[in-house]
C-alpha cells in the first residue's frame, strides 16, 4: 500500500500522516435530502476528496456512507475543478483508514 505524506500546515491545524488514492463509490447527503452517489477519490484519517455534486452547500455538514462502514459526518473545506475536499468531524482510526485503503486496492 502506497501513501503520500501530507505536511502539516503553518498554523498546526490537523496532522495529516497518510493519504491514499482510492476510487470508491459512496453515498452522501446533507440534512434530509436524498442520498446521492459520488466517487471518493482519495482519503486520509482526517478527510477525503470526492467528486462534486450539484446542490451541495459548503456551509452544511454532510453524511457519507462508505461501503462496509458506519455513516460518518464531514465538513466541506474546499471546492476545485469538479472535486470537493472534506474534513471528517472525527479523525478515522488508523485501522479504519487502512481498511478502506486496502478495500479500494481490490
Amino acid at each position: 500500500m502506497k501513501y503520500a505524506p501530507i505536511s502539516q500546515d503553518d498554523e498546526g491545524t490537523r496532522e495529516f500522516t497518510n493519504r491514499a488514492a482510492v476510487s470508491v463509490e459512496c453515498e452522501v447527503r446533507q440534512g434530509t435530502r436524498p442520498w446521492k452517489t459520488t466517487q471518493l477519490e482519495d482519503i486520509s484519517p482526517a478527510g477525503f476528496k470526492m467528486t462534486w455534486l450539484p446542490g451541495i452547500q459548503a456551509d452544511t455538514p454532510l453524511k457519507i456512507r462508505i461501503p462496509g462502514m458506519q455513516v460518518l459526518t464531514a465538513h466541506i473545506r474546499w471546492k476545485k475543478e469538479g472535486s470537493v475536499g472534506c474534513e471528517f468531524a472525527e479523525l478515522l482510526h488508523v485501522a479504519v483508514f487502512e481498511h478502506i485503503a486496502r478495500q479500494a486496492e481490490g
